[in-house]
């Protein structure tokens, strides 16, 4: 590993690097903040699959691409006299201060709780802090990422269930209102239903520890490898899908439950 002093260095020479392409390079020199956003959103995401996969040398490619995005961000900013990754850095070092004050101030904590029960009181405070207590929840997050985000902000302000146990009567409360609205035939309104049907399994989610978006994508990824196997096996046969009845392909499908228990 690095000192702290061959850190710096590495880090200087990127910024110089980053220096050169932005002078030399015609494509570094043509972007822009806006023609950025879709490739750092995506550059997210690829850090995010590394980090499930448990890869640290593909977590250090995907972190150095990452930073490559703050570092090119940082000098157009310093570009048009806005800010530089100086400030960047400085900004940040100033709220991770404020934002702890049991570690830079005076306040007594016991454990994490303690501390998640004052993080939002504590951003509110801040100088171009959140207006309230949900405004600083992106817009463009994923819904669904979005959902349990609101729901763990207004947990920390005390409006949460006294018994997590009391969630289960709005999830069916919410599925009984959705079922009604599919039967009346109202396509608007049950497709609201089935947003709050959503929005309570998300928050049931929540109270039991399980993060719903990790729990969903593992869904996808089995659905994707018994039906690949489905897939294959039929055309192993020399058969369609098409040319299949339902009981068919649910023997085919059911075999491969079995086959890909392991990695479920």
């Amino acid at each position: 590993m690095m000192t702290r002093e061959e850190q710096l260095k590495a880090l200087d020479q990127l910024l110089t690097v980053m220096d050169e392409l932005r002078e030399k390079c015609p494509w570094d020199r043509k972007q822009t903040f806006d023609s950025l956003r879709t490739n750092t959103i995506e550059e997210v995401y690829e850090l995010s699959d590394s980090i499930e996969k448990h890869d640290m040398h593909e977590i250090q490619k995907e972190l150095g691409d990452v930073l490559l995005h703050v570092i090119f961000y940082a000098k157009m900013g310093s570009e048009t006299g806005d800010f530089d990754i100086g400030t960047v850095a400085e900004k940040l070092t100033e709220k991770l201060i404020f934002r702890h004050p049991h570690i830079y101030g005076t306040q007594k904590v016991n454990d994490e709780n303690d501390v998640l029960q004052t993080w939002e009181q504590i951003k509110q405070k801040e100088k171009d802090g959140n207006k309230t207590i949900l405004s600083g929840i992106p817009k463009a997050l994923p819904s669904v990422i979005k959902a349990y985000r609101i729901q763990d902000k207004a947990r920390n302000a005390g409006f949460d269930w006294d018994e997590r146990e009391q969630v289960w009567d709005k999830v069916k409360e919410e599925i009984a209102e959705f079922e009604a609205e599919v039967g009346n035939m109202d396509a608007d309104k049950a497709e609201q239903e089935f947003g709050d049907v959503m929005f309570s399994l998300i928050n049931a989610a929540r109270l039991y520890k399980i993060n719903p978006d990790t729990a969903l994508d593992r869904t996808n990824k089995k659905f994707i490898r018994r039906f690949t196997y489905l897939e294959q096996k039929v055309k192993s046969q020399g058969r369609n899908l098409q040319d299949m009845t339902l009981d068919e392909m649910e023997q085919i499908w059911q075999e491969s439950k079995h086959i890909s228990l392991k990695d479920d």
